[in-house]
């Protein structure tokens, strides 16, 4: 379907067609015209299906026209660099319409919160903010959510996750009874249904597939110990001289720092992000990967859903993620807009039964590699009987650099 076929202002297919875009995705045909027929949703879909232009759209259309200074939508997301990047997206889609939006986070300076409390004192159309700075304003008594008439909860899945529960709650508990509920989730699990039944009234649900690579991503698993890793990453890494941004993800923000350590010692030029960092600091890592300044990037599985980075080569993957499903979204940086990308997961024999809940979600066994012999032998696969029919263990070849 054509934007075209969506009943949207001129102004708005005018931003869409300057920024390239002609046919809408699945998620974005199937929300729309709800959204503008001011049904509650809740909405199962990936990210990097255009679920945020899925809501955004639609929103800038109610508000093309409105001529107040209100708060008329509060979008509420589980990081800081979420909200950024969906602002970004406002921005970008609002270029020919007369909508103001902020985002509210933490990590910034007294300009910041100076600059977030007048948009939520004297209004501003959108706000794009994180549960925990959003109720540290709340908390100051000045905010003002009398007029919201769009609630929209993105990475619903991600916020519980996180423990943000009684903070939505407690978010929603200060916005009027009547409001339209958006709630968009990465998966369906009970939890997201229980949350809904509290908060959405008579929703329409959307439900694509879901927890599935994108099929232009090529899946490889090496068995390692941890002190194979580094050596494997710079075996793949060697092979791949003419990728220009590849990012390695972790679970643990405190192996940040050793991965980029030790790939600095093998002569590869690496930058880290977590959030430890500042925010300024975080945002100016992203500036260097997105201008390829940066080829290599460390991150932790927060960020694995707020990095908005087009022609990622690679994901490697130095351990398994907690969650099964963080698994698709890591890999889901790469092979973008049917593009083609790799990824490379290393498994030691604790993260093993993690890797086996991971097939279990995608309905596939991920071909094992072969170690370079220079390395030895890694671990033996040690997990219950697997569901599917393996497949043959191979050695990846070179690429041709030309």
């Amino acid at each position: 379907m054509k934007f075209t076929d969506l009943n949207l202002n001129e102004s708005l297919l005018e931003a869409i067609s300057h920024m390239g875009f002609e046919n809408a995705t699945p998620i974005q045909e199937f929300a729309i015209p709800k959204i503008l027929d001011n049904k509650d949703i809740i909405a199962c879909a990936q990210t990097g299906t255009g679920k945020t232009a899925a809501f955004i759209l639609p929103i800038l259309n109610k508000l093309v026209g409105k001529e107040d200074m209100n708060i008329d939508t509060l979008i509420i997301v589980p990081t800081r660099e979420l909200a950024v990047q969906i602002e970004q997206e406002i921005q970008g889609l609002s270029y020919f319409v007369s909508v103001g939006s902020q985002a509210i986070y933490g990590g910034g300076d007294g300009k910041d919160w100076e600059k977030q409390k007048d948009a939520l004192k004297n209004g501003t159309d959108i706000i794009v903010a994180t549960p925990g700075k959003l109720l540290s304003h709340l908390s100051m008594g000045y905010v003002n959510f009398k007029h919201v008439k769009h609630l929209i909860l993105d990475e619903a899945d991600k916020m519980l996750d996180m423990g943000f529960l009684d903070d939505l709650e407690k978010i929603i508990s200060y916005l009027p009874k009547k409001h339209q509920t958006l709630l968009f989730s990465a998966t369906m699990a009970p939890k997201i249904r229980t949350l809904a039944g509290k908060i959405l009234h008579e929703p329409e649900e959307i439900t694509l597939s879901i927890s599935k690579p994108a099929p232009g991503v090529s899946q490889h698993l090496y068995l390692t110990f941890d002190n194979q890793k580094i050596p494997v990453i710079k075996h793949i890494l060697d092979q791949r001289v003419e990728y220009t941004s590849i990012i390695i993800f972790t679970s643990s923000k405190i192996k940040v720092s050793e991965i980029v350590q030790g790939l600095r010692k093998n002569g590869f030029k690496a930058q880290g992000i977590s959030s430890n960092l500042t925010q300024s600091e975080r945002e100016e890592v992203l500036r260097g990967f997105r201008s390829k300044r940066i080829r290599i990037l460390v991150a932790t599985d927060v960020m694995s859903r707020g990095i908005d980075i087009k022609e990622i080569n690679m994901v490697i993957n130095y351990d398994a993620p907690h969650d099964a499903e963080d698994y698709v979204h890591r890999i889901g940086r790469t092979a973008r807009a049917n593009t083609k990308g790799e990824a490379y997961t290393l498994i030691n024999e604790k993260d093993m039964q993690r890797m086996q809940r991971i097939e279990k979600l995608i309905e596939a066994e991920i071909p094992r590699q072969i170690l370079p012999e220079e390395l030895g032998a890694g671990p033996v696969w040690k997990t219950t009987s697997s569901t599917f029919k393996k497949k043959k263990t191979f050695k990846p070849k070179p690429r041709n650099k030309e």
